[in-house]
């Protein structure tokens, strides 16, 4: 999921997309699959991401 959202350059299936990863992010840090720090700082990586694109006409 998180490649996905990475090639995605449309900024309006960025913004669903990380809505979904976000919260998969969150649910494998509190099943301590993953450590909470590192959900944070890709949570963070992929919010500068999205917020970086522009809007596809």
């Amino acid at each position: 999921m998180i490649k996905r959202l990475r090639l995605t350059t449309d900024k309006v299936a960025a913004t669903e997309l990380y809505q979904t990863v976000s919260s998969l992010l969150d649910k494998l840090a509190k099943r301590n699959i993953i450590h909470k720090n590192k959900a944070s700082n890709n949570k963070s990586k992929l919010a500068k991401l999205v917020n970086g694109l522009t809007v596809a006409a």
